[in-house]
């Protein structure tokens, strides 16, 4: 679609999408220019458009005159009905798991090869995350997206097991050991990292499933360090998921 915004017969809608669609989570913020050109659009074009959306509070102009995703548009995204729900639903459960250990507590689904975080609570402890409501971030080395990743279509798990990229010294970047990874969640029921996303933050997962068993979800923590502590998060995370998914059923 971008690729054809300059041309006459392309409807304003479609060239509004085009400008959407040049945020994603590596270019969350962007200038009028790398719009203009992401969107293939001239930048006068860009800039009238930039303003309408502005406007309506789909964008915001940052100090620094880049733009980013506006309130408006989110809130919009999360109507939903499987996002609004799911969050609804499994709200009173991460308040439990949050008042139980005081760390930092995700709610997220797959989109495409990436998580999408549908809700965060943050934790007491200062643990580095780079997670936030609507952040995507990699399947494969995050704990609730490694829990997803395992229950993903086959096209979807051989996809981002030929792109493993290092994000810290800890990522795990050979195809054959995450595999063997992910196996483990099917045999075992959670998923684990250690610092492999951000030095200094560790989390288990576990999966939420929905109607026929299937995964619609993931509710993970976050923590300093795991050791002793896992059992322990793990059978708090289940039982959160099991009421979860009784709800979802009901």
């Amino acid at each position: 679609m971008a690729g054809n915004a300059r041309d006459p017969g392309v409807s304003v809608a479609s060239r509004l999408l085009a400008l959407l669609a040049v945020f994603d989570e590596k270019t969350p913020a962007l200038t009028l220019s790398e719009l203009a050109d992401g969107a293939g659009l001239p930048i006068a074009t860009a800039h009238r458009m930039v303003r309408e959306l502005v406007d309506w509070g789909a964008l915001v102009r940052g100090e620094d005159g880049r733009y980013v995703v506006g309130r408006r548009l989110w809130k919009l995204g999360l109507l939903a009905p499987d996002q609004a729900d799911l969050r609804e639903i499994a709200s009173p459960f991460l308040h439990d798991i949050y008042g139980a250990t005081l760390a930092t507590v995700h709610l997220a689904i797959r989109d495409g090869d990436e998580v999408l975080y549908l809700d965060r609570l943050a934790g007491h402890a200062s643990v580095p995350a780079v997670s936030r409501v609507g952040a995507r971030l990699p399947l494969y080395a995050t704990g609730v997206g490694k829990v997803l990743l395992a229950y993903a279509p086959r096209e979807v798990h051989d996809r981002v097991l030929r792109n493993l990229t290092r994000i810290t010294a800890y990522t795990v970047t050979h195809p054959g050991k995450l595999d063997s990874e992910l196996r483990r969640v099917h045999r075992e029921g959670y998923a684990q990292t250690v610092e492999e996303m951000t030095l200094g933050a560790c989390s288990v997962a576990v999966p939420v499933r929905g109607e026929g068993e299937r995964v619609v979800a993931a509710l993970g923590i976050v923590v300093p360090s795991i050791g002793r502590d896992r059992a322990r998060l793990v059978a708090a995370l289940q039982v959160a998921a099991r009421g979860i998914e009784r709800s979802l059923r009901g």
